[in-house]
């Protein structure tokens, strides 16, 4: 009798040796060049130019939403009950515009942190490809999003100053892996809140072609990063990884804060200290917060980000139940 000898199906497709297969807790990882590759056919076949595919020259349908109502800041508090319904309408025009302003300053953040990323590798590689195209999108991004509140009327709502100094230390100072720990957190509650609104026919049609646009563009950058950051845990420095547990629940911190810009109580007629008050005391708010970061955090639960202070910290963040 013939013995057949045993395949790994994992050093089978990709010519290496055991020893350079990577693994973590969530199994081994893909190979770098063939998920960029997957993901730039995705890209040819499914981008979009939001000049051309949205009709901005539309006007705004009476009694419809800016936001789902569920995710307005206020929903549910004792404030929000004394509100009248166009009062209500009003308020979610203008988070809709700070969710937007909030959305161009982190992505001026991350294209930045994706040119660190390959400013040392082969301009030729798929990876680097992939990153290139992913900036393009994030340009066209941005743009949209200027043009969402333009568009709205209301003011932009930029990060305070505070804020704004630690976005530039943040993107100084990150490591691979912290960059990528940031990029998650930006993207994949906003993804969760856009995922809910783009379906919603309460909401405004522009706003729902806007986020339509986001989920299906952002999905890819969610897969390349999560797919990155998984190897950087594996490969990183320990000094670096430990760094990445702690500057992500910083991070944590800071975005929980800024996602709430209180200038949009004062510029719709709503006592800024009593909304802020309320808005913190929501466990409706809490567990929107909470549900919308859950996937991301039991993700970063298993390849090891949520750890000693790091958790901690992402625990008061008010993120991580």
């Amino acid at each position: 009798m013939t013995t057949v000898p045993s395949v790994n199906p994992v050093t089978s497709l990709n010519p290496v040796s055991e020893a350079e297969v990577l693994r973590d807790a969530l199994g081994v990882l893909k190979d770098r060049e063939q998920v960029a590759e997957r993901l730039l056919v995705s890209s040819a076949k499914h981008s979009y130019d939001p000049d051309k595919e949205l009709d901005w020259d539309a006007p705004f349908e009476d009694g419809k939403w800016f936001w789902p109502p569920e995710l307005v800041s206020l929903y549910g508090t004792p404030m929000w009950r004394r509100m009248s319904e166009a009062q209500r309408i009003t308020l979610s025009r203008h988070e809709a515009a700070a969710l937007a302003s909030l959305g161009i300053w982190f992505e001026i953040i991350l294209m930045q942190l994706l040119v660190r990323h390959i400013y040392d590798r082969a301009a030729t590689s798929a990876h680097v490809r992939y990153a290139l195209t992913e900036i393009e999108d994030e340009c066209r991004h941005s743009k949209m999003f200027a043009r969402l509140i333009g568009k709205g009327g209301t003011p932009y709502y930029p990060v305070s100053r505070l804020h704004q100094n630690l976005g530039r230390l943040f993107k100084t100072i990150s490591t691979t892996p912290g960059s990528f720990t940031a990029t998650l957190l930006g993207e994949e509650i906003l993804d969760w809140m856009q995922r809910l609104t783009f379906p919603d026919e309460r909401v405004q049609p522009l706003l729902r072609g806007v986020t339509r646009i986001h989920v299906v563009e952002e999905a890819r950058h969610v897969r390349y990063a999560r797919e990155e950051l998984r190897r950087q845990m594996v490969t990183a420095p320990r000094w670096s990884r430990s760094f990445t547990r702690v500057t992500s629940g910083e991070f944590a911190r800071v975005f929980s804060v800024a996602f709430i810009n209180p200038d949009v109580y004062a510029n719709t007629g709503l006592d800024r200290r009593e909304a802020l008050a309320q808005v913190r005391a929501s466990a409706h708010r809490r567990d929107i917060m909470q549900t919308g970061a859950r996937r991301l955090t039991d993700f970063l639960d298993d390849i090891g980000v949520l750890q000693g202070v790091g958790r901690r910290m992402w625990r008061s963040s008010g993120l991580l139940a």
